[in-house]
C-alpha cells in the first residue's frame, strides 16, 4: 500500500477534503462530533500530513534551526535543553543541524526550510554571509558574536567583564603568577575572557608572559595536557593560579595539578568559566564565572520568533556574569612544591 493521502482519509471518513483539511489545521467550523471522526479516520490509516504543502501555503514552518559544530558538553546540554523547552512553550519546533561544512548550514538558511535561525559563531560565517543573509530577510541570532541589523541580534555573555573580574579576584588574593588556559582561539567567549584577563593583568601593572598562555580547547583532556606539558617544560616558572577558559578547562587543570603532587588550594588557585553542575560537586567545589546558560536560551528564542512576528528589530544583549566563590581558590601563601 502506498502513502496514505488527505484524498484517502476523505473517503475513508466518507466526508471532502475541506473537512479533513479543517479537522488537521484545528479550524473552528465544524461539530466536534466530525472532527473526532475526522481524527480517529486519520489515525488509523497512519496519516502523515504534507508538511510542504502547508510550508507552501503559510510561508511558515513554525520551525527554528540551531546551527552549530557541536552540542558536546555541559554548555550545549543546557542551552539546547533551554532552547527546547522554550519553543515547544511558545509552540514552535526546534531543529538541530551539527555540521563543519558551512555551504550546508547557508544552503538550509537560505533554503526557507526553518522560520528563523540560531548560529553559534565557529561556524566561520563571515561578513559577506551575513550581507547575504540580510538581503535575503533571514531572521537570525548569534550566540558567540555581536551582529546587529534589522533582522538579526546577538544575546552573548559579557565574557571580557568575566575576564577581567576573575583575574582581579586572584590577584586581590596574592597572586602574582596568573596563567590563562584558552579555549579556541577563534572563538568569541575565548577571545573576550582573555583580553579581560591581560586587561586586569596591565592594570595592576604585571607583566604579559606569553608562557602563561595555555591551550586548553574548551576541553578537560586537552587542559589536562597543556597544563602538565607546562609543568614539565617550565618547573621554574609554576603559576600562582590558573584562570581556565571554562569548567572543563578548570577541571583538567586540577587533574594535572594533582598528578604533579600540587594541592589545589593551598599550592595554587584555580578559577573557571560557566558554573556547571558538577562545579559545586567537584573536589574541590570550583571557584567560576557564572554564566546564564538557560536564560540565555530563553532570550535567544524569544528574539528570534519576536523578530519572525515583526515585533520589534535585531538587538545585541550581553548577560551579566557573577563570580562564583568557591573551595578552588584562596589567599596565596607559601607554596609547598612537590619534593
Amino acid at each position: 500500500m502506498g502513502k496514505v493521502t488527505i484524498k484517502d482519509v476523505a473517503r475513508e471518513a466518507g466526508v471532502s477534503i475541506s473537512t479533513v483539511s479543517n479537522a488537521l489545521n484545528n479550524v473552528d467550523v465544524l461539530t466536534p462530533e466530525t472532527k473526532k471522526h475526522v481524527l480517529e479516520v486519520a489515525e488509523r490509516l497512519n496519516y502523515v500530513p504534507n508538511l510542504n504543502g502547508k510550508l507552501l501555503k503559510s510561508g511558515k514552518t513554525k520551525l527554528l534551526g540551531f546551527f552549530t559544530t557541536s552540542v558536546a558538553g555541559p554548555y550545549f546540554y543546557t542551552l539546547v535543553e533551554s532552547m527546547s523547552r522554550e519553543c515547544d512553550r511558545l509552540g514552535y519546533g526546534l531543529s538541530v543541524l551539527v555540521t563543519k561544512d558551512k555551504q550546508v548550514i547557508m544552503n538550509n538558511i537560505l533554503g526557507g526550510r526553518v522560520d528563523g535561525v540560531i548560529i553559534f559563531e565557529e561556524l566561520k560565517i563571515n561578513d559577506h554571509d551575513i550581507a547575504v543573509m540580510a538581503k535575503n530577510k533571514i531572521k537570525a541570532v548569534f550566540l558567540d558574536r555581536v551582529v546587529q541589523n534589522e533582522t538579526m541580534g546577538s544575546i552573548i555573555f559579557n565574557s571580557f567583564e568575566g575576564g577581567y573580574e576573575a583575574t582581579k579576584y586572584l590577584i586581590n588574593l596574592g597572586h602574582r603568577k596568573i596563567a590563562y588556559i584558552s579555549g579556541v582561539d577563534t572563538m568569541f567567549d575565548s577571545v573576550e575572557r582573555r583580553e579581560g584577563y591581560v586587561a586586569a593583568l596591565r592594570e595592576a601593572n604585571f607583566p604579559i608572559d606569553q608562557d602563561y598562555f595555555l591551550q586548553g580547547y574548551f576541553e578537560e583532556e586537552g587542559s589536562y595536557n597543556a597544563v602538565k606539558s607546562f609543568l614539565h617544560m617550565h618547573p621554574d616558572k609554576v603559576p600562582d593560579a590558573f584562570l581556565a577558559g571554562n569548567d572543563l578547562s578548570a577541571i583538567g587543570c586540577i587533574r594535572a595539578l594533582k598528578s604533579q603532587g600540587y594541592e589545589v588550594p593551598r599550592d595554587i588557585s584555580v578559577v573557571g568559566f560557566d558554573d556547571i553542575d558538577i562545579a559545586p560537586y567537584f573536589s574541590p567545589p570550583l571557584t567560576t564565572v557564572r554564566n546564564q546558560i538557560a536564560r540565555q536560551g530563553i532570550l535567544v528564542v524569544n528574539h528570534l520568533i519576536r523578530m519572525i512576528q515583526k515585533k520589534e528589530q535585531g538587538t545585541v544583549e550581553r548577560l551579566d556574569v557573577e563570580l562564583v566563590v568557591r573551595g578552588s581558590s584562596q589567599v596565596k601563601s607559601g607554596r609547598h612544591d612537590p619534593v
